[in-house]
């Protein structure tokens, strides 16, 4: 009864707020244009301007432009119907953003040293990056891996190497954010971090952190020649969420990686849109596995790319709650309150880093971070000046730390609730991206869904033609990149320490694989893969029989070799 009542006050509320302003509205409008024509007309030119998405941007923004918001329906207050001010009701002043620098190069035992040196100097959480031989679901010994264990990540082949990657670590007391990429390889690495955690004697309910586990990463934007087929690659994503959220019940199972799909060519509308078209989907498929919506869109996450347009990027992230709190209520009809919750991680746009004249890069990224904070993420990666070279040193890595430090203790950006709200541009373009969003989204549904716009290669040209776009606007200085097509540097040699990756990496990992395959039980590896083997076959959750075959020390490119004989191989669309 309370809550009709409350809801009658603020429809009451908000058709009030409309009859009052009415004639406050009629007289600004009348006064604007009284301003263009006496004090604005001849003092500008005739160039229009976007957002870095297309949208038009105005001189001049004013109530007017906000005229038809509904304040309790469109913005509300934090940590209630609809978010668009934040999930939580006192954010930041309740729990501040993790501090979630990414980590990994090596063996596993040089990423866990970075690992305790940045938790040392203030990270809250870890999250750890895989090499590209790990990505693609290879073993260091594999002659695919040759030249590339452990450069650009971490080399993970078995549960041994997972427990070496967190020894150490108080994996029940901190978050743990492991950036998989690819379905096929969240599935394994997951079930070797659930396994690794109940050989500990860990309880599974306190394990809390996130998977990356998004099919677009190995169908639409990955990098390797034998991809799994859209239909396989979504099936082990939901595969992914549907155990932890039976199982890990602080685990978020998924962030839907909006950020690389920004990398490769998209602009903030397409890169939430795709997102949140991706959690439709992947919802419309537990559902009909039989699990309810409530049973898993509670621990569903999102990860987001902060790029320059600092209003833009900000409304992108208060647009994205609102749209998630739209689907979840009108469309799934969630009933729990944190299935309505549009919970993100943001890292700042690699993309925007230049070579020349690095230290620029610190303060893009700072900007960036800056944000993400004013647009209410949960957890920030800030990063590094020396990232368009190669991993961060200790030194650069210490410096993005600060960066958030900073903005977290001296700025006071964290003192109150999303404090850019009630601006008129603001809150426009709030609005303006969230109808784009939903959009977006619409024409995807209306071309069959997110796995068949992947299967014909319609996403893949949207991706290519902004990308093509964007490298044009460069070429041209229409897009302006300080230090390389506006003032270009005249710095003959850039000046800059860059990191080194372990030499010995290939070597020590091909010799534990050497010694794993001695000392572990072949014929319980080799059965535990048959069964896996058959299951692929069947219409069951994989994820038991994954983790059966690494308790067993099956390898990481052993399962992932038996994903592409049972599932086939996809080749990316001709765009």
């Amino acid at each position: 009864m309370a809550n009709k009542q409350s809801q009658s006050n603020q429809e009451t509320l908000g058709k009030e707020q409309k009859l009052l302003n009415q004639e406050a509205i009629k007289t600004i409008e009348k006064e604007k244009e009284r301003w263009k024509e006496e004090t604005v007309k001849g003092k500008v030119g005739e160039k229009e301007y976007y957002s870095d998405s297309g949208i038009p941007i105005k001189l001049l923004y004013t109530p007017d432009d906000i005229k038809d918001l509904d304040y309790m329906e469109d913005i509300g207050f934090s940590g209630e119907a609809p978010y668009v001010r934040g999930v939580y009701p006192n954010m930041y002043r309740g729990r501040l953003f993790t501090v979630r620098q990414i980590a990994g190069f090596g063996t596993p035992e040089d990423t866990n040293q970075r690992f305790k040196f940045l938790l040392k100097n203030g990270a809250t959480g870890t999250s750890v990056v895989l090499d590209l031989p790990t990505i693609r679901g290879y073993d260091s010994d594999d002659p695919e891996a040759e030249g590339h264990v452990g450069a650009a990540g971490v080399s993970i082949d078995s549960i041994e190497d997972v427990e070496a990657l967190y020894e150490g670590i108080p994996i029940d007391e901190i978050s743990s954010n492991i950036v998989t990429h690819l379905p096929s390889t969240t599935v394994v690495i997951l079930a070797m971090f659930v396994a690794m955690a109940e050989k500990k004697g860990i309880p599974l309910e306190k394990l809390s952190g996130t998977n990356q586990n998004d099919f677009l990463m190995e169908t639409t934007v990955g990098s390797s020649l034998e991809v799994l087929p859209p239909k396989a690659s979504f099936r082990l994503q939901c595969d992914a969420i549907e155990f932890a959220s039976q199982n890990l019940p602080r685990w978020n199972p998924v962030s839907y990686n909006g950020y690389n799909l920004r990398e490769a060519g998209t602009t903030a509308v397409q890169e939430v849109a795709c997102a949140i078209a991706n959690a439709i989907a992947t919802s419309e498929e537990l559902i009909r596995r039989g699990n309810k919506i409530d049973d898993f869109a509670k621990r569903l996450s999102f990860f987001w790319n902060l790029y320059n347009d600092f209003f833009e990027e900000i409304a992108k992230c208060r647009a994205s709650r609102l749209v998630w709190h739209d689907v979840m209520k009108n469309r799934f009809n969630a009933k729990h309150p944190k299935s309505h919750l549009m919970r993100f991680h943001v890292q700042t746009a690699g993309l925007t880093l230049t070579k020349v004249e690095p230290l620029n890069n610190i303060a893009r990224a700072a900007i960036q971070g800056l944000a993400a904070v004013l647009g209410g993420a949960q957890s920030l990666h800030v990063d590094s000046f020396d990232e368009a070279y190669s991993a961060p040193t200790e030194e650069s890595a210490l410096i993005s730390i600060r960066t958030q430090q900073i903005i977290q203790t001296e700025t006071n950006v964290v003192n109150t609730v999303d404090p850019l709200a009630g601006s008129y541009f603001v809150e426009n373009l709030t609005q303006e991206m969230a109808k784009r969003i939903r959009d977006y989204i619409s024409e995807i549904e209306s071309r069959g869904g997110l796995v068949s716009v992947v299967e014909s290669g319609w996403l893949h040209r949207e991706i290519a033609d902004f990308a093509y776009q964007m490298q044009r606007d460069i070429e041209s200085g229409e897009l302006k990149i300080v230090g390389l097509n506006y003032f270009p540097s005249e710095q003959s040699k850039t000046k800059v320490e860059v990191f080194r990756y372990p030499e010995s990496a290939e070597s020590t990992q091909k010799e534990k694989l050497r010694k794993l395959r001695e000392k572990r039980d072949n014929d319980k590896v080799e059965k535990a893969l048959r069964v896996l083997r058959q299951k692929c076959h069947e219409d069951v959750n994989l994820m038991p029989y994954i983790k059966e075959a690494v308790l067993a020390y099956a390898t990481l490119g052993e399962i992932e070799e038996l994903f592409r004989e049972e599932f086939g191989l996809w080749q990316f669309p001709l765009v």
